[in-house]
């Protein structure tokens, strides 16, 4: 599917190309709406790398002192009881003693059930445990389930870059990034294959996830790549905003929704410092945004690098009126947040939603960003 094709197939619903930088709507004067900020500061736990401390009551003192009330809680790739409502159940119970709610579930999709990913004999046994988990969240009472549909597992990179004080972030160019190996488990995929087994998932899940009143949001495909260009033999089809909508067409349903990873996003723009807030409010307005990795880049499409907060392309404060301006009343998550350099490499504070590796630390980091989340939200809500 080449782009023009994409284009004449999406007709009215596809974004303009060019995403002009105003809003599509009047609003007052310096982005005040008159409405309250509906957005919440949370984090995402992944137990694959804080491990046991993931959900210890030391990492659950530590978000709530930082008032942090809301988390995405990660499930692990293997299938388990963890999966089941009562794991579910207990979990959230011993999160909410210290004032913390678990808002959403993230299911490892693209890990666990590769026959989906390749269209494999199997696939149908593997969408039944997906709808199968739909239930058990709701049973457990949590409305909202975030999950991957990507053929390369993991998130790649070309390496890390220096940011500021000597701080690292992740970066991706695609000229210097390693194809290796030069295939995945499902060999070489094109972007009609990709919308094959995307809509028969969908087909079955989304009605599912309508029934049990669960919403999903499928986290884009990160990073997104120079349209036409494979990476180890996968040409991604989620590479433009205009593609998530199309992704979002598929099955139309109030339940079939977007975890809006901004960072993944303004790396699919060529001027995200400019073109982001029209996407935040195209798909904020439709009210699918279920979720937000909030997190800045700098550079552009196919050579960026990670940023703080504060540090990238993307004007986050504007980012946040624009949230706001939408009704947007979910999680603001950090995500991917550069490491510091560390003589001491943990310190006394827990790895709340990241990982200390080596000599570097990324706790002071999320802990940095909570607080500058918290006090965009405070800071846009005042000007209601």
């Amino acid at each position: 599917m080449i782009r023009r094709d994409f284009m004449k197939m999406a007709g009215t619903s596809a974004l303009p190309i060019g995403y002009a930088s105003a809003s599509m709507a009047p609003q007052a004067e310096g982005g005040k709406t008159g409405r309250r900020a509906l957005m919440k500061v949370g984090t995402q736990q992944w137990p694959g790398l804080g491990g046991p401390n993931a959900y210890s009551a030391d990492t659950l003192r530590v978000l709530a002192a930082l008032g942090v009330n809301h988390l995405c809680r990660t499930l692990p790739v293997e299938v388990s009881d963890t999966w089941k409502a009562e794991s579910m159940i207990r979990l959230r119970e011993r999160t909410e003693k210290f004032g913390i709610y678990i808002d959403q579930i993230l299911c490892p999709l693209s890990d666990s059930f590769r026959n989906i990913m390749k269209g494999t004999p199997g696939r149908d046994q593997e969408i039944d445990k997906v709808c199968e988990l739909i239930r058990e969240v709701s049973k457990a009472g949590i409305p909202l389930l975030q999950y991957y549909l990507n053929f390369i597992v993991g998130v790649p990179r070309s390496g890390w870059k220096t940011g500021r004080g000597g701080s690292r972030g992740s970066a991706f160019v695609y000229a210097e990034a390693k194809q290796d190996p030069p295939l995945t488990d499902a060999g070489p995929v094109s972007e009609e294959d990709y919308w094959e087994r995307a809509t028969y998932l969908l087909k079955r899940v989304v009605p599912v996830a309508a029934e049990y009143k669960i919403k999903m949001g499928c986290h884009p495909q990160d990073p997104s790549m120079p349209y036409g260009k494979p990476f180890r033999g996968v040409y991604r089809a989620l590479t433009t905003p205009e593609h998530l909508q199309h992704y979002l067409d598929i099955v139309p349903s109030p339940y079939h929704c977007l975890h809006f990873c901004q960072g993944t996003v303004e790396e699919m723009l060529e001027k995200p410092g400019e073109q982001i807030y029209d996407v935040i409010r195209h798909f904020g307005r439709q009210g699918k945004i279920i979720s937000v990795h909030f997190r800045n880049i700098t550079g552009t499409r196919g050579n960026f690098r990670e940023t703080f907060i504060d540090e990238g392309d993307v004007d986050m404060l504007k980012a946040c009126r624009v949230y706001k301006e939408v009704g947007f009343d979910g999680m603001l998550m950090p995500d991917h947040v550069p490491q510091i350099v560390s003589d001491s490499a943990a310190g006394d504070l827990p790895a709340a939603g990241g990982a200390t590796r080596g000599d570097f630390n990324s706790s002071v980091g999320f802990a940095f960003t909570f607080g500058y989340i918290k006090a965009l939200i405070a800071a846009v809500d005042a000007e209601g």
